[in-house]
């Protein structure tokens, strides 16, 4: 049987979470030295370039997990709404979640092209 710690035990879970850490520190030493008025070249270049690494590979770590996440959440039921109820409204998260990754397709290449073009205006 599939089980939400199978999910949390993924090794897609480790990628995106060392993707978030990585970029949560260069982007908090970055505002930090800012602030500061002395922000060294390096944090601004890791700030401006390690993107073009990390967030793609926290995206897949996401999508990889949702997807590992969807047996669990189907079989559950998770956080699901079925009809009859008193307020007469369903909600199925196993179509949602199934959404929020297409709606990666035209999300992620917007975002990544703005990064990419705000690395030529800063760099």
């Amino acid at each position: 049987a599939f089980s939400f710690l199978q999910v949390q035990t993924e090794d897609s879970v480790l990628l995106f979470v060392v993707a978030w850490t990585i970029t949560e520190i260069i982007r908090y030493s970055f505002y930090t030295f800012s602030l500061l008025n002395h922000l060294p070249y390096l944090i601004k270049w890791a700030r401006y370039t390690l993107f073009i690494i990390l967030y793609p590979m926290g995206v897949s770590g996401e999508l990889l997990t949702i997807y590992a996440a969807l047996p669990f959440v189907r079989q559950s039921g998770l956080y699901s709404i079925s009809l009859p109820n008193k307020y007469n409204f369903s909600f199925d998260y196993y179509t949602f979640l199934i959404l929020v990754m297409i709606s990666y397709i035209p999300i992620f290449p917007q975002l990544y092209f703005h990064m990419l073009h705000q690395r030529r205006k800063v760099l």
